[in-house]
C-alpha cells in the first residue's frame, strides 16, 4: 500500500475503526461560500490517482469525485455562505463548515484527520496535519469533494451573474475579476469583508489601468 494510507493504518492499529479526513475549499476567494468535506474510506481501499486536489487537473478531480462518492464508506459536504463569512470571519466559517460536514456523516468517526493547523470543535479525537491533503488518503479525498462541489456551485453562480466570470476563476481575485468589480460593483454573493482592501486601493489609485 502507498504512503498516502499510512496515517489511516496507524490510527486503525490503535483501534480507530472509522477514520475520517476533513478538508476545505474556498477560503481565499472574493465571492461565494467556503466548502468543507468529510470522508471515511473503507479499510483496504486504494483509489488510483488519489492526491491533493490542487495537484490534479479539473477533469481528473471530477473523475475521482465520482469514484470517491461511490466507494467511500461515508462522505458529507457542507457549505457556509458569504453572508456568514462576513459575520463571523473566514476562519470561523471554515471551522463551522468542517464541523457540519463531520456531523453530516452517516457513520460516526472514531478519529478525524484535518488538513491544516486549526481544529474544528468535535467530540472525537482530532489530529491536524499540515499538508495533509498530500499526505493522507482520506484528507485527499475530502479535498477533492470540497473542491469539485464548490467549483460546481461557482459555475451555477456564473449563470446567474455572468459578468464576473465565476466559472473561470471560481471567485478568486484575478485581474478579470477585479476589472468586473470595477465595472459592475459587487454582486450579492461577494464577500464584503474581502473587498475592503480593493475599495481602499480603488479610492487612492483610481480605476484599474
Amino acid at each position: 500500500m502507498s504512503d498516502l494510507y499510512e496515517l489511516e493504518r496507524a490510527w486503525r492499529a490503535e483501534g480507530a475503526s472509522a477514520v475520517c479526513g476533513v478538508d476545505e475549499a474556498g477560503r481565499g476567494p472574493l465571492a461565494g461560500p467556503v466548502c468543507a468535506a468529510a470522508v471515511i474510506l473503507p479499510p483496504g481501499l486504494e483509489i488510483p490517482g488519489l492526491n491533493d486536489s490542487k495537484k490534479l487537473s479539473d477533469k481528473r478531480r471530477r473523475e475521482l469525485y465520482d469514484v470517491i462518492i461511490a466507494e467511500a464508506a461515508a462522505w458529507s459536504v457542507a457549505m457556509v455562505d458569504e453572508t456568514t463569512i462576513d459575520e463571523i470571519n473566514i476562519l470561523q466559517a471554515t471551522l463551522r463548515a468542517m464541523e457540519q460536514a463531520v456531523a453530516g456523516l452517516s457513520i460516526r468517526p472514531a478519529a478525524v484527520l484535518v488538513d491544516g493547523n486549526r481544529e474544528p470543535a468535535l467530540d472525537v479525537p482530532v489530529r491536524c496535519i499540515v499538508g495533509g491533503d498530500g499526505r493522507c488518503a482520506c484528507i485527499a479525498a475530502a479535498s477533492i469533494l470540497a473542491k469539485v462541489t464548490r467549483d460546481r456551485l461557482m459555475e451555477e453562480l456564473d449563470r446567474r451573474y455572468p459578468q464576473y466570470g465565476f466559472a473561470v476563476h471560481k471567485g478568486y481575485g484575478t485581474r478579470r475579476h477585479y476589472e468586473a468589480l470595477e465595472r459592475y460593483g459587487p454582486s450579492p454573493v461577494h464577500r464584503k469583508t474581502f473587498l475592503k482592501k480593493f475599495y481602499a486601493r480603488k479610492e487612492s489609485a483610481g480605476p484599474l489601468g
